[in-house]
């Protein structure tokens, strides 16, 4: 499955309990995307987090499901150095 970087600028904003996060994880399953990583940066203006997902498509849906913002939706893949320096041994 495709993976996404997702930057939200309102980092500081998010405050969620309990219901929160299981209606999030709930909207997520229905539209196809799996939270699987997050950062917030040092100046907590930004948070960063990585998704599994069909598209940018299912990304966007599932926040404006949420009512949170996905500024920035950016397709990547994994690096893995230690292969490389393994190939290089």
């Amino acid at each position: 499955m495709p993976l996404f970087l997702i930057e939200r600028n309102f980092a500081e904003q998010l405050e969620l309990d309990v219901d929160g996060v299981t209606a999030i994880t709930k909207i997520n399953g229905e539209e196809g995307v799996n939270w699987l990583f997050s950062f917030l940066s040092a100046d907590k203006r930004k948070s960063y987090c990585l998704y599994e997902a069909t598209s940018p498509e299912a990304i966007r849906d599932a926040a404006r499901r949420a009512n949170v913002p996905a500024d920035v939706i950016i397709e990547v893949s994994q690096f893995h150095p230690e292969r490389m320096l393994a190939a290089a041994a």
